[in-house]
This record gives C-alpha cells, structure tokens and sequence, in this order.
C-alpha cells in the first residue's frame, strides 16, 4: 500500500452527502497530524514576508491559520462568513467538476480533510487540507478574489457544456493555483500551489528557470500546464480587480476565438507576450539528462 492510499484510507469510508461533503470529525486529529500542520504552517510562514500578496499574509492571522493545528472547517467557516459570506466544507477527495463548480458558485470551498504524511512534507501532487485550507482559504477572506472565485464557479457549467472545461481549467491553474501579482515592491504570490508549497515559494519567484509573463485570458485558456512538477511559466495579474474585470463575463466569445487554435506549450513564449522575465527553462533540461 503507497502512502497516499494510507493517507486517503482515513476518509475513504466516510459518508458522504449528496453534494460530497462528509463530516470532517475533527476532534480525531491525531497529535502527530497537529504537529505536522504546526510546522507546515511556520515553515511557510517564515519565508512569506517579501514574497506573498500581503492580503495573504493579514489575511492568514486574521483567520488564526498559523498555529493551533489542524483547523476545525467549520469554525474557520463562521470566521468567513463574516467577513466575505464564504464557507469552507470538508471533502474526503477530489469532487466531481459539476458539484466543484455548484460549490464555488454557492460560496463554498471543498477542501480535503487529509493531512499529507511526513515523507511528503515538501511535495504533494494531490491537494491535502493543508493545501487547500492554509494556501486557499486566506484570500476568500478578500472581498474581490472572493467574487472571482464565485465567478469562475458559475463559469464552469457553461464550459462544460461547450465541451471547453479543459480552457477553463487553465485559467483556474494559472491563476488559483500558481499565479503571481505585481506589487508596487515587484512581483509577490498569491496562487494557493505555490503558497502551499516551500520549494516552489521561492522558484516561482527567485529562479531564473521559470518564464513569468503577463496575464492574458487567451493566452492562459490556450496554456498546458505541469502537474508533476514546478511551473514552466508564470502568470502575472495586475490585480485582484483587473483579474475580476477580466473574467467576470461571459467567456462565449473567448471560447468561440480560441476553439481550434493550438495550444501553446508549458514553456512557450510568443510575440504578443509582456515578458516579466524570460526564462532559462535550466531546471527542466537538467531534470531530462538526470532521466
């Protein structure tokens, strides 16, 4: 049995109600478990100032997300509710893509109740509550990301059907999961993947390795994306406003421009690019001769 399925086993018999959410049976947290989110929590927390969106990082205190363990759902969720009219329900894996959209569209945030194991402190694939709840949670505390993400739960049925969801997928990649924002200070995180993650904190940002280039909506909606590894490029917004603005529409006409175009590869640059920084793309060639 790989870790994983032993991490997963402690919810993989849990029932669930018809929307997936299960009861997140929070007083059996081991010890261990609470340790482990502890120094998740300060590990990351240490190397945030300089390099997180600040509305992230007030935003992390603000909930009491630094410490204390394993958060309880649905305390967190009364916190908010108050502030944005979010909630965070628990989840045993992966929803379906037509309940996940039902829930952000509804204001709520499916998050794993697992805990990642200690041999993968450093690197998860598959999204843990640590994931989910430490990187994604903070900014729906922020009333603009909290009406994009809204936004894109109410765009996914319509991609669904136009059979583009793998379009609408990537927006959701390149922005909730690794996107980066420009500050008055530079270039700062707010994607969840990162933000969750103490080896890509610093790459995303730091590393000549990665291209870092402007947001544009068909352009990211015609982007392939890595799952198994650190980013080829990243994508930078102006703003939590320019991101809503952008997409705070009806995609039809996107979706009608780019269908049929060929997709740009992860570590593609093209002409109409606004080019943070030009990537060597060091760290992939080197993992290839390592093969």
């Amino acid at each position: 049995m790989n870790v994983m399925s032993e991490i997963r086993n402690r919810y993989a018999n849990a029932a669930k109600n018809p929307d997936y959410t299960i009861d997140q049976d929070w007083s059996s947290y081991s010890a261990d478990e609470d340790d482990r989110w502890n120094r998740l929590s300060a590990r990351v927390a240490e190397i945030l100032p300089g390099r997180a969106d600040p509305a992230f990082i007030n935003a992390v205190d603000r909930l009491g997300l630094a410490s204390g363990g394993v958060p309880d759902m649905e305390k967190l969720s009364k916190k908010l509710r108050a502030l944005t009219g979010w909630s965070v329900v628990p989840v045993s894996d992966l929803v379906p893509d037509e309940v996940f959209f039902d829930h952000l569209a509804n204001r709520r945030f499916p998050a794993g109740a697992f805990i990642r194991s200690e041999a993968e402190m450093d690197y998860l694939e598959e999204p843990d509550i640590f994931h989910d709840v430490f990187g994604h949670v903070p900014l729906l505390a922020d009333p603009i990301y909290a009406d994009f993400m809204q936004a894109y739960g109410a765009g996914g049925q319509a991609a669904m059907a136009r059979g583009q969801l793998h379009n609408l997928a990537r927006l959701y990649w390149y922005t909730i999961e690794f996107g980066l924002i420009e500050s008055a200070d530079g270039l700062r995180i707010f994607g969840a993947g990162i933000l969750s993650s103490t080896g890509e904190i610093r790459f995303a940002l730091e590393d000549d390795s990665p291209n870092r280039i402007g947001f544009d909506l068909e352009r990211v909606m015609r982007t392939d994306y890595r799952i198994d590894d650190f980013q080829q490029t990243y994508f930078v917004i102006e703003s939590f406003d320019a991101l809503l603005a952008s997409c705070h529409r009806d995609f039809t006409p996107v979706y009608e421009a780019i269908k049929g175009q060929p997709d740009h590869a992860p570590d593609a640059l093209v002409e109409s690019d606004r080019v943070f920084h030009r990537g060597t793309q060091a760290y992939f060639a080197g993992k290839k001769q390592a093969i």
